[in-house]
């Protein structure tokens, strides 16, 4: 049974123009040859991800999404640029081939990397695939491994000394954050004023861990072998990368980190697949990484990382939103979003007793 994560038919109003596209890719990339196939693949709100088929050969295409953008947001450079500096560092990054800033092949900059086939776990097992309790554990372990491996780059030694501004990180995180989803807030969202407030006073001082951090590292950004599913094989989407406090890392990873005892709306919210028997609490989490790092850390230390980690999502999945409520965007599964925000606001209210 084929359990590699497959790419589907294209999205109304996300399509691409093939003709355009293959020229330019077979001017660019050397070797190929024969008739050009797209496809797409159907999960992920934020940059559009394409599947090339061009003879035998499997690239993918990442390019920002149509309609209102963050400021920030989407720099397809950025994330090419942090592609071609881990190539042959970190083993798990897909080869980049090409980035361009070509307005005449389809209006915006993408770019085009090797793909990584095999295994990507989402909000269920794919079918066919089972795993033991203690084989879930052992995912978890790598999972924070792997993580931990990426925090141990030397990022300047690789060339990204001036991909992040690491002084004055979370501060700046802590701000930006709770500006934009002020900036994306519709008359149907929660305001999140008093969280946000909360956040500000606890800012801890300024750390010298400084690294690669990827900013958006969980199980459906993690490629697992087809031959060997407990071996992590790839990470992807690289679109949030920076250079800052690691611990910033870890708490935006675990704020998708469900329980099996968390409330019923949070695990109907859940995206990933974090309920299975065997998979270690955020708690356990915590402790693999402090173990692998060699930090002192404790999830009592850790309260301000993943409180804030859980609010990033809100914001993420509120700027979507705000994309499909002003009709930006077609994609269905947006309509959605506003109840997970909803649901993420009476979960800071039970983690934060007090808030207004």
């Amino acid at each position: 049974m084929d359990l590699s994560d497959r790419a589907v038919g294209i999205r109304e109003g996300e399509e691409l123009d093939v003709q355009k596209v293959g020229e330019f890719l077979k001017d660019s990339i050397s070797g190929l040859s024969g008739d050009l196939v797209v496809e797409q693949f159907p999960s992920g709100f934020s940059n559009l991800t394409y599947l090339i088929r061009v003879g035998h050969r499997e690239m993918v295409l990442r390019r920002p999404p149509f309609g209102r953008k963050a400021k920030s947001a989407h720099d397809m450079g950025r994330e090419y640029r942090i592609l071609s500096a881990l190539d042959g560092v970190y083993p798990y990054t897909p080869t980049p081939l090409l980035y361009t800033e070509d307005a005449g092949v389809m209006g915006c900059p993408f770019y085009v990397m090797e793909r990584i086939p095999g295994i990507i776990l989402r909000k269920e097992l794919p079918r066919g695939l089972d795993l033991t309790p203690g084989q879930g554990r052992a995912l978890c372990h790598r999972l924070m491994d792997v993580l931990c491996e990426l925090h141990a780059i030397d990022y300047k030694a690789v060339g990204l000394h001036d991909f992040g501004k690491p002084e004055g990180y979370v501060r700046r995180q802590v701000e930006g954050w709770s500006e934009r989803y002020r900036q994306a807030r519709t008359p149907d969202a929660p305001t999140f004023e008093s969280f946000m407030k909360w956040l500000a006073e606890r800012i801890p001082g300024e750390s010298s861990r400084y690294s690669v951090i990827h900013n958006d590292y969980k199980f459906d950004n993690v490629v697992l072998s087809l031959q060997d599913p407990l071996k992590i094989i790839g990470v992807l989407d690289w679109e949030m990368a920076t250079i800052g406090d690691p611990l910033m890392d870890l708490g935006c990873s675990l704020a998708y980190w469900v329980h099996p005892s968390d409330s019923p709306g949070v695990q109907a919210a859940s995206m990933m697949v974090t309920h299975m028997p065997g998979l270690l609490t955020r708690r356990e989490m915590v402790e693999r990484y402090a173990l692998t790092s060699g930090l002192a850390l404790t999830l009592e230390d850790f309260e301000f990382y993943y409180c804030f980690g859980i609010f990033r999502v809100a914001v993420i999945l509120q700027q979507i939103y705000y994309r499909y409520y002003h009709g930006q965007t077609r994609d269905k599964r947006f309509a959605m979003l506003i109840f997970s925000s909803h649901i993420i606001d009476e979960e800071l209210r039970k983690q934060i007793p007090g808030l207004e």
